[in-house]
């Protein structure tokens, strides 16, 4: 779990989100109707958030990050989506730490380095970045679906004997 808070969201959310997207823009050019597009799983600091609304995104769920704050009924605790238990509603309930409040999670300031607080920071700096000045225009950005050196791409630099496959 720890690559997820280095990497971000993986291409399969970031090729979801995209193709849901895309199904959207697709049914409001015939309908006329707008479906928004709520991007879900495994975010949890401001780069996720970014990269969720460049693949077409309208809004994020983020749990794991508010179950972080000082205010958090869980505190520190959230329950984890992708193990089921038999006994549990919902999965199983993971220790995510209290990190700092509410307020600095989302609007910062970040007292941590990780990406975990100031989120919507983080998602004014890209916007700043990439030239969009709301949400739409962020949506519409190019993006650019690579795989990780730390991971897809080792299989071939361990098959090359190169880089860091050696």
């Amino acid at each position: 779990m720890h690559h997820k808070r280095r990497l971000g969201i993986g291409v399969p959310q970031v090729t979801a989100t995209s193709d849901c997207a895309a199904a959207r823009d697709f049914h409001y050019k015939k309908y006329g109707k707008y479906v928004p597009i709520i991007t879900d799983g495994g975010m949890s600091t401001g780069g996720d958030v970014c990269k969720a609304f460049a693949s077409g995104a309208d809004a994020v769920m983020i749990g794991s990050a508010f179950a972080r704050a000082k205010e958090a009924p869980g505190r520190g605790y959230h329950w984890g989506m992708a193990t089921p238990h038999p006994n549990l509603p919902r999965g199983t309930r993971i220790n995510v730490g209290t990190t700092g409040s509410l307020k600095e999670i989302l609007l910062g300031p970040a007292r941590l380095d990780d990406g975990s607080q100031n989120l919507m920071g983080a998602l004014q700096t890209s916007m700043g970045n990439v030239g969009a000045k709301d949400i739409r225009e962020m949506q519409m950005v190019e993006i650019i679906i690579a795989p990780s050196v730390q991971t897809e791409g080792k299989v071939f630099q361990v098959a090359q004997r190169v880089g860091m496959g050696k």
